[in-house]
């Protein structure tokens, strides 16, 4: 018989129901003799009462014959003392509920889905783009900034929308630059302790929670990274880069560094270190293009996802 989401034990057609104990019979179901001595208290004795997170031993006697009292949740059997009383409509429904669950590693799961979802849904559609990195320290004077700038514009002109991590610095030139060349700016924030908002010339714009939902973004609506100078952040994309070329998870994927002053000591590193050490290889280097010149940039892109075009979308018949 089943009560709630308790399952009891099928009872024996064949058996009839055992009495209860009556109050003279002790809990093996014989009753005790009135003329013999008290017997001793046990030394070896458990401590009464049920210990904090332990099990109900195992039933003894005739309780053995029958399975224990089971709970099924979802995928999850419970059993003896890791059956809970109440149900989960009952615990969602409960305005008294504690609020530690929103913390918990499950609702996180739930979380993490939701950005991935939030993403595809807003980038699904957009138009051929290249991702472009930089440092969110770069000042407005800065030549770089200016140098970005270009970049967002010339990328617009080559049909490409630009999607930046849309903080400051570098990226709110590129952001910039694209978005007064009449091309699409599109912007994927992340929570930091620091306050951090999307830039003013961003057209589209999400903010994540989690790096790799955002690094996903950056990836996978792209055809190209552009890597300004830049700190920790864009070391990080860049090298995330190299490792899918370089594995193979994604293909004609063109990586162009800006600005050689800038980047000839990491890739000098990588030549004079990493490579005669046997780490990489000669063709792992090629992946990487370095020039000083934006429209040098955009046209190792265009040579690049040459066989890229955006496929055509399907005619939405008029109603």
């Amino acid at each position: 018989m089943s009560y709630g989401s308790v399952v009891m034990p099928p009872s024996d057609p064949d058996q009839p129901a055992a009495p209860p104990p009556s109050p003279e019979e002790d809990a093996t179901g014989t009753t005790p003799r009135t003329d013999a001595p008290p017997a001793a208290p046990r030394t070896d004795a458990p401590p009464a009462g049920p210990r904090v997170g332990a099990s109900p031993a195992v039933p003894s006697g005739r309780e053995r014959r029958y399975p224990p009292p089971e709970q099924v949740r979802g995928a999850v059997v419970a059993r003896r003392g890791q059956i809970e009383r109440s149900t989960t409509d009952q615990r969602l429904l409960d305005t008294r509920s504690p609020s530690g669950f929103v913390h918990g590693d499950p609702w996180r799961v739930m979380r993490i889905q939701s950005e991935f979802v939030e993403g595809f849904g807003l980038l699904a559609e957009l138009p051929r783009a290249v991702t472009v990195f930089g440092s969110a320290r770069i000042t407005a004077d800065d030549p770089i900034y200016a140098q970005g700038r270009r970049l967002g514009a010339a990328l617009a002109e080559a049909g490409f929308a630009v999607i930046t991590g849309g903080g400051p610095g570098a990226m709110e030139a590129v952001n910039r630059g694209a978005q007064e060349a009449g091309g699409l700016s599109v912007g994927l924030g992340i929570e930091l302790p620091f306050e951090q908002r999307l830039n003013d010339w961003v057209d589209l714009g999400v903010s994540f929670r989690y790096f790799f939902v955002r690094k996903t973004m950056f990836v996978k609506y792209a055809e190209a990274f552009v890597i300004l100078p830049g700190g920790v952040g864009t070391l990080d994309e860049l090298f995330e880069a190299l490792t899918l070329v370089q594995t193979g998870k994604v293909t004609r994927f063109p990586v162009v560094l800006i600005g050689s002053e800038y980047w000839s000591g990491l890739v000098g590193w990588l030549r004079s270190t990493v490579l005669p050490a046997g780490l990489i290889k000669e063709s792992d280097l090629h992946i990487l293009a370095i020039t000083d010149d934006v429209d040098e940039a955009v046209r190792i892109i265009v040579r690049g996802t040459a066989g890229h075009a955006e496929p055509p979308r399907p005619e939405v018949p008029e109603p």
